[in-house]
């Protein structure tokens, strides 16, 4: 991959999750036209610049994030819109940076989470929830949550995505490479214009 292509990945990347957070925060839900965007971009930079093996590299990130995605969709973890997304960024950045992304993306969905779930609902509704779980496994029957308890509330998790992705960016050393190429380019330009 040449700098071209990596910037603009990272820069369609950037604002397509930029998006996703406003409208998750807002409305707990991703919009289809976003990710459908995110999905055609990845595809279309990606053939761009490589040609067909951007285009096999864009396929092969858009159909792992689905494999791997699918199933918290169906358990109900993710949201329609989350896995949509992330095909979007898989098709963007490839299947490595991809698995990158979901593994720090979970660990900061766990923190986000938690900490979503205390702001609405403090502690007294996360002590609803273990008292809850721990009278469905006493009675071996499932109770629904009550209002106010944590495990009724919705979490959206466009955010702890776009750490992960953050994340996963800062780590690659190609991007962080080209990060600080590009920071020492703007600075030494900033300092012959003064």
């Amino acid at each position: 991959m040449n700098d071209d292509q990596i910037v603009s990945q990272v820069l369609f990347c950037g604002v397509f999750l930029f998006v996703a957070i406003a409208y998750d925060l807002l409305t707990h839900k991703i919009p289809n036209w976003l990710s459908l965007a995110a999905i055609a971009s990845g595809f279309l930079i990606n053939s761009y610049f490589s040609h067909f093996n951007g285009l096999l590299h864009a396929f092969l990130g858009f159909v792992l994030a689905f494999v791997l995605l699918f199933p918290a969709f169906l358990l109900r973890i993710l949201g329609a819109g989350d896995v949509k997304l992330m095909m979007g960024i898989g098709a963007l950045m490839g299947p490595n940076l991809l698995l990158w992304n979901l593994a720090y993306g979970i660990a900061a969905g766990a923190v986000t989470s938690l900490l979503l779930i205390l702001w609405k609902t403090g502690i007294s509704g996360v002590s609803q929830t273990i008292k809850r779980y721990w009278d469905c496994l006493y009675c071996k029957t499932y109770f629904r949550p009550e209002e106010g308890e944590a495990a009724g509330q919705k979490v959206p998790y466009a955010p702890a995505l776009a750490i992960g992705w953050l994340l996963a960016c800062a780590f690659n050393p190609q991007i962080s490479q080209l990060y600080t190429t590009v920071s020492q380019s703007i600075a030494s330009s900033v300092g012959s214009l003064l």
